[in-house]
């Protein structure tokens, strides 16, 4: 496959291209990522779908723009769709082939592959949900995929999107039909789509989110994997919905985004509402994402099995001498003093994902590297970690063994991390296992009994048995060498 491959999506609103660039076979992170409103639909959906030609000029300007990208970019490969204003439009073949004058192939997808490539994104670079339903709120449509074990199992495009309403009910302010509208489209949705968890996906539901966790003051900036309970913003999603224009400066929502949010925000209610959902995970990723992994992985596949791309590019872009000892001896410790430090078995996987990590901030430099660590984790280790677990990978690397979360940084994630006892007990452990690294030996093994961690294997390794026994320890235990 291309080691660098951009995904164009067109939608009704916005035309917004992806770089990927791969760092090894299953490895990938995005290089770059642009979006330009274009409003390819408007005026369409008032003239039986037909493409406007202004919008037309318009939005291939944006195809222009993106060809000197990609050129700029180096991309080997081009992959682009575009979704309900094109399939909507008797005219569509009039703007393809003006896009393939560029060299770029625009390929029309239906309203269910749409859905699929959404909810097949989501299902791989989310973390896991035994059972979700995607809703993915475009200009011209709204998109449901459920997702039952990973699997994208079922499909369905509605007619209803942002732009549409806009258009339709909110500039002609005919709020009266805009109720039935909707409810006519819902009774459309089979019950199979009933879920708790739903998957958040498109710009409206992301800005959405991102309003949320800027009243809440969350603690990352990160929207992918941002989770909330849907009765708790249930009001506040209510009130943007009906908000006039100029009341929309009362949200923390950016100015671009105030002719479709309502849209957005009504059409997310009532779904919400209908199956019955009660939490929400919202989804960085939609259509371009999932283009790129059907042509990375094949159809409805999953990654191998305790195989993370996001671990996998971070490793390959920042690891400057791989140490694999150091998640084996960690992962020893932890089961060894189980009992002493009473942690739940699930912050083992942390712990080890830690130790895999560990030694990234090398590659910005050896002083700090700990903090250097911790930013390149919460920044970039986006695919498949909830923002607890990153939170908490970042935080026990840059701890390093100290005794004490102390320090504007660790009370930041405070409310994302387990009690301060584990986190001191993990980063303590994987100091621990960092330190017995540097004799250079696999054949190190642990036994503890009465309060005494015994290590065995290391008879002449003088400076590293020095160091175990300078280090910090989190409870009252000895530490012996055999």
């Amino acid at each position: 496959m291309s080691r660098r491959v951009a995904v164009i999506d067109l939608g009704s609103n916005s035309a917004r291209m992806a770089i990927f660039e791969r760092t090894s076979r299953l490895g990938f992170y995005i290089l770059g990522e642009y979006k330009m409103k274009v409003r390819l639909g408007e005026g369409a959906y008032e003239n039986e779908g037909v493409l406007q030609a202004d919008a037309m000029q318009k939005c291939l300007a944006a195809f222009i723009e993106f060809k000197k990208l990609i050129t700029r970019y180096k991309v080997n490969k081009v992959l682009a769709v575009g979704t309900s204003a094109l399939r909507d439009a008797p005219n569509s073949k009039t703007f393809i082939n003006m896009v393939k004058k560029l060299g770029i192939n625009l390929k029309v997808i239906d309203g269910d592959m749409e859905a699929y490539y959404g909810g097949f994104a989501a299902s791989n670079l989310l973390f896991n949900l035994k059972e979700a339903t995607t809703i993915d709120i475009g200009g011209g449509s709204t998109e449901l995929a459920h997702i039952v074990n990973g699997k994208v199992v079922e499909t369905l495009s509605l007619n209803v999107g942002t732009v549409r309403l806009k258009e339709l009910f909110f500039d002609k302010k005919e709020l009266k039909g805009l109720e039935a509208f909707i409810q006519e489209t819902l009774n459309l949705v089979p019950k199979s789509f009933k879920c708790d968890n739903i998957i958040a996906i498109g710009g409206s539901l992301r800005a959405i989110s991102s309003a949320i966790m800027q009243i809440k003051n969350y603690p990352l900036n990160i929207v992918h994997g941002f989770s909330y309970k849907y009765a708790d913003f249930s009001d506040l999603i209510e009130r943007i919905s009906v908000a006039k224009t100029l009341e929309l400066n009362q949200f923390p929502i950016k100015k671009d985004r105030y002719d479709t949010i309502r849209g957005g925000a009504y059409i997310f209610k009532k779904v919400v509402e209908f199956l019955g959902a009660k939490s929400v995970q919202t989804s960085g990723v939609g259509v371009r994402e999932g283009v790129f992994l059907t042509n990375l992985i094949g159809k409805n596949a999953k990654f191998p099995a305790n195989f993370n791309p996001s671990l996998k590019s971070v490793q390959d872009r920042f690891i400057v001498d791989a140490r694999p000892n150091i998640a084996k001896f960690a992962k020893g410790i932890f089961e060894v003093l189980s009992e002493l430090h009473g942690i739940d078995e699930s912050y083992k996987k942390d712990l080890i994902t830690a130790s895999k990590l560990l030694n990234i901030g090398l590659k910005i430099g050896f002083y700090s590297k700990h903090t250097h660590a911790n930013y390149i984790i919460l920044s970039t280790l986006n695919y498949g970690y909830t923002h607890k677990q990153k939170a908490l990978i970042a935080t026990i690397i840059k701890l390093h063994g100290k005794k004490s979360l102390e320090g504007e940084e660790f009370l930041k994630l405070n409310e994302l991390l387990p009690p301060a006892k584990s986190v001191i007990w993990l980063g303590f452990m994987l100091e621990l296992a960092r330190v017995l690294d540097e004799a250079d030996t696999t054949n190190i093994s642990f036994e503890f009994s009465n309060s005494t961690l015994q290590i065995y294997g290391l008879k002449d390794a003088i400076f590293v048995k020095d160091s175990v026994k300078k280090m910090l320890k989190p409870a009252i235990f000895a530490i012996t060498f055999n």
